[in-house]
């Protein structure tokens, strides 16, 4: 017996999927555009040739150079090898150098040759000054000429003026350049009208004022004497570091 659906519909059993259609095929192509293909056919063909052609004169040509430095060359002799090796080049980061002359003109036209740092020196054998942090032994290092002088400034045929300039210059490209010590040597006013040492009494007061310096003292007799300053310089900052000066190993109570 044949089985019914209920509420009296028949049973609908799966359609099968439609038989695929012929299969579509591009249209043909006319004359006009087959001539256009086989235009454009010839024409990168023809390019192509014109490369390898330029491409073949350019090899021609080379060798051609090639052969007339050999030509010229062939009776030159060969350096023995030497086994030096070439100085690698640094970048150096550039710096302001007209920024850096307006502020030490600056600073030079500040610094007072009035101001009193008696009560900040020490007076015996050696005329000496160091700051807050500056180890003792530092400036007994100092006093003695145990440190190396890198730069020297002579102010000898200077009036005030230009001799505070040139203290100013000196200190701040001396720090600059990564320099400790350095000696200023001021005379002994023999020369001065009135035989009165002008220069002697006023370096002290102006490097006392230049944050660069740290320490200073009368020089030693073989390095100047009562004529000179030897002149400690603080430590200068690296790049993206601190600058920690090592000279600082105590930290006194009071500068001398």
């Amino acid at each position: 017996m044949p089985a019914t659906c209920p509420m009296g519909k028949k049973d609908k059993s799966p359609t099968a999927p439609p038989a695929p259609g012929p299969a579509s095929f591009p249209a043909r192509l006319g004359l006009a555009d087959l001539g256009r293909v086989a235009s454009a056919l010839k024409a990168q063909a023809a390019a192509e040739r014109a490369a390898a052609e330029a491409r073949r004169r350019e090899a021609a040509r080379i060798r051609a150079e090639a052969d007339i430095f050999l030509r010229e060359v062939a009776d030159v002799t060969p350096l023995p090898p030497t086994g030096r090796r070439e100085p690698e080049t640094r970048h150096r980061t550039p710096r302001a150098r007209q920024r850096e002359r307006d502020e030490q003109e600056a600073l030079a036209q500040s610094l007072s040759d009035e101001i009193g740092i008696e009560q900040l020196l020490e007076v015996d054998e050696q005329l000496s000054f160091r700051r807050a942090g500056v180890g003792a032994d530092a400036l007994a290092r100092l006093r003695r000429g145990e440190w190396t002088v890198q730069a020297q400034l002579d102010l000898h045929g200077l009036r005030t003026d230009g001799a505070r300039e040139q203290v100013v210059y000196f200190i701040g490209q001396a720090h600059r350049a990564g320099l400790r010590c350095v000696r200023v040597i001021h005379g002994k006013g023999l020369g001065s009208e009135g035989r009165q040492p002008v220069l002697k009494d006023k370096v002290p007061r102006w490097l006392h004022q230049q944050q660069e310096v740290i320490a200073f003292c009368q020089a030693p007799p073989f390095a100047g004497g009562a004529g000179a300053l030897l002149v400690l310089l603080r430590q200068a900052s690296k790049p993206g570091g601190s600058s920690r000066d090592t000279s600082s190993r105590e930290r006194p109570g009071r500068a001398r």
